[in-house]
């Protein structure tokens, strides 16, 4: 049974995804403002965090930057703020997803079992338990789902290291936007979402020397981008 925690400060809201959650087999978790939320995730073992973005205490953007100095657990944003700025700010922070509201809680359900699915069974299956991808001097631990650089580890959100599984796993080839997007996010793309730019930055502050002048992670004008060999 893995632990979801809710941090949501509408009752009304929380009620109508435990009742959901609960039929799925999830254990629920939740907490109405941001510091009882980070109470919670440093005491208990949660494996997925729904989050709003409005709350008491300390904000949503706040909470992702907390735990992420900690874990790299899938985050979820669940937020009225649905503005691109709002989406793209959580997605830098850390976040794995956003789903704005009101939403459909059969789709908030679908996406939580997807990052579920991602993290615990695609990320620890057998077949990649003993792997590791060396290039360069990066280093990924596909059994451990880890990024070293050298001897330092990089912390990387799980999006970030599908990304780059995918890049290391091919280095060379040209993937698109589209290609990108539709294999780690499992979802249809559409032209005007800027979801696979913002995360290619974020890898390459991450991973270049100079992020401004990348030399890893090329863009390859008019088709996508390349990992080099």
């Amino acid at each position: 049974m893995k632990n979801i925690l809710i941090v949501e400060d509408s009752q009304e809201i929380v009620e109508l995804i435990k009742i959901y959650l609960e039929q799925e087999e999830y254990y629920v978790f939740v907490a109405d403002d941001g510091k009882k939320a980070i109470n919670i995730f440093e005491q208990e073992d949660i494996h997925l965090i729904v989050l709003d973005i409005m709350l008491p205490e300390l904000n949503g953007y706040e909470v992702i930057k907390l735990v992420r100095k900690q874990s790299n657990v899938p985050v979820i944003i669940l937020s009225a703020k649905n503005q691109d700025n709002d989406k793209i700010l959580g997605l830098n922070m850390g976040a794995d997803d956003y789903l704005s509201k009101p939403f459909n809680p059969l789709e908030l359900v679908a996406r939580i079992n997807a990052q579920i699915r991602r993290f615990y069974d695609l990320g620890g299956s057998k077949e990649t338990q003993q792997e590791e991808i060396k290039i360069g001097n990066l280093t990924l631990d596909q059994r451990e789902c880890k990024l070293y650089k050298g001897k330092k580890e990089i912390d990387l959100t799980y999006t970030e290291y599908k990304i780059l599984k995918l890049f290391m796993n091919e280095p060379g080839r040209v993937f698109t936007k589209s290609q990108i997007f539709e294999l780690v996010w499992e979802e249809e793309y559409l032209y005007t979402d800027n979801t696979v730019v913002v995360y290619i930055s974020k890898l390459r502050d991450k991973i270049e020397e100079d992020s401004k002048n990348p030399q890893i992670i090329k863009t390859v004008r008019g088709l996508g981008y390349r990992f080099e060999k």
